[in-house]
């Protein structure tokens, strides 16, 4: 079971944009990956509506997951479970997209993770 392709929506681009700017850091996927983890932190399931990857963002799951791909997938894996929904690609594919789509709202809303610090502050426990 795999994933090839992660694309975002036009206002998960555009909120990326805006944090790339402030937080100083310039790649997608880097940003994806911290949007990602925040949504996987919480244990809640996301309020999936139909999601429009429409914007031209557009990585390989290599890039998006870089050498820690096993470990991104097996998260997934295991939200598809917690879920109960069967593991496929199309289910991998869809948890992923909905939680890294939350994520990105995640790290849009919050003032304090315009910076690469309060970024760090939200994911580690004090």
């Amino acid at each position: 079971m795999s994933i090839d392709t992660v694309r975002l929506s036009q206002p998960a681009k555009d909120r990326l944009s805006y944090l790339k700017r402030t937080t100083g850091i310039t790649q997608w996927n880097v940003l994806c990956r911290w949007a990602l983890m925040l949504s996987l932190k919480d244990p809640s399931t996301p309020l999936v509506k139909d999601i429009v990857t429409d914007s031209n963002v557009e990585m390989t799951w290599k890039t998006f997951a870089g050498q820690y791909g096993d470990i991104y997938l097996g998260l997934l894996k295991q939200r598809c479970a917690v879920i109960g929904q069967p593991l496929s690609d199309e289910n991998l594919a869809r948890i992923l997209t909905v939680h890294l789509h939350r994520g990105i709202g995640y790290l849009g809303a919050d003032k304090e993770m315009a910076t690469v610090e309060g970024m760090v502050r939200a994911v580690i426990p004090a």
